[in-house]
Parts: structure tokens; C-alpha cells; sequence
């Protein structure tokens, strides 16, 4: 049955109002967990507040089990879903630059929307640097091409990269998220905020 728009179930331009309707509900549920809060995100990193980790990784097992449930059952052709292409040297440094910005700043770029549109004045500046760095890339695009399109890799999957199946994967995945779970909760006991 689906995708719904590759297979023309519905009509393409439902794709900006179906991203639009997503986006306000995915921004509500970031700012009523706490998520617009670079002290919160920025916990990830010092160890003294993990939800964040544990909240995107319940999340991303949550979507991975519904996708292949729902190919069981021929609910969806994953065939047809969209996977990024991938450019390595790009996806590397891109990391790099944004994780680097997320420790720096305390907000992704999604996070910052989510702290902007409650009157954040850090996530005004981080999101100020936003535009700056898209300005930059722009005008810095025709030096940076060879570099930013080095090392075309095609739509891989993780599965396919380590020649096993999807369902597989999807049990070491969950491994490691249990896994994580555990050292996120040694973590908040070992490294306690401080109050001052």
C-alpha cells in the first residue's frame, strides 16, 4: 500500500501539507518534553541528563520496528522509500561542523526552531548562525563541490554495507539502544548537575 505518494495513492502536492502538519506536531512534542532547552540537550554531553538520548533512540527503534512490521504485512514497499544518497566525506565533516555546533551551542537545528518559537533568545543567535553558515556554504559552493560531492557511496543502507538483512539489524539496533539506555543511566548517577 504504501508509500502513499510514490505509488500515486494520493496526489504529490499533499507532500508540503502532510511535512507542514508533521513539522508542528514533531516542534509540540519536542517543546512539551523539554527539548528547547539547551541545558537539557547540552546534558547529553556532560552525562547529567540523558532523556534526549533515550527519548530519539526510543524513537528511532519505535520507526524501524513499525517499518518492518508494516513491510511484513504488506503495508508498505521499503523499496520505495526514499534514502538519502551518501557523499562520505561530506556526511563526515557535515557531523563534525554539527556536532560541534550542538556541544557549542546546546541546540540542533530542529531544536532551535522548537526554542525560537517560545521567545529563546540563545536559540535567536544559534539560529542566527544557521543562516550565516547556509549563506557561507552558498557562496563558498564552487570552491567546496569537488570536496562536498567526494566519495558518492549511492542510496546505501546500513543493512546492505554489512551484508545482513534488515530485521537483523534492527535486533543489534536494539541491543545497542539497551545498551546505551544502561551507560546513560550510570552516567546520571555519576556525573550529578551541580546547582549553584
Amino acid at each position: 500500500m504504501g508509500p502513499l505518494i510514490p505509488q500515486e495513492i494520493i496526489a504529490e502536492g499533499w507532500n508540503f501539507f502532510i511535512a507542514f502538519v508533521v513539522g508542528v506536531g514533531f516542534g509540540f512534542v519536542l517543546e512539551q518534553a523539554g527539548f528547547s532547552s539547551s541545558r537539557k540537550l547540552a546534558g547529553v554531553f556532560y552525562g547529567y541528563d540523558t532523556v534526549v538520548l533515550k527519548v530519539f533512540f526510543t524513537a528511532a527503534v519505535t520507526a524501524m520496528l513499525g517499518l518492518l512490521y508494516f513491510s511484513l504485512f504488506d503495508w508498505i514497499d521499503l523499496n520505495l522509500v526514499w534514502v538519502n544518497p551518501t557523499f562520505l566525506w561530506s556526511a563526515i565533516i557535515g557531523g563534525v561542523i554539527m556536532g560541534a555546533g550542538f556541544i557549542i551551542g546546546g541546540y540542533c537545528p530542529g531544536t532551535s526552531v522548537c526554542a525560537l518559537s517560545i521567545g529563546k533568545i540563545d536559540a535567536m543567535i544559534f539560529f542566527g548562525g544557521i543562516f550565516i553558515g547556509i549563506f557561507l556554504f552558498g557562496e563558498t559552493y564552487a570552491i567546496i563541490k569537488p570536496l562536498y560531492m567526494a566519495e558518492y557511496l549511492g542510496n546505501i543502507k546500513l543493512s546492505d554495507v554489512l551484508g545482513i538483512s534488515q530485521g537483523t539489524l534492527a535486533f543489534f539496533v536494539i541491543i545497542a539502544a539497551l545498551v546505551m539506555f544502561y551507560v546513560a543511566e550510570i552516567a546520571e548517577k555519576n556525573f550529578p548537575r551541580k546547582e549553584y
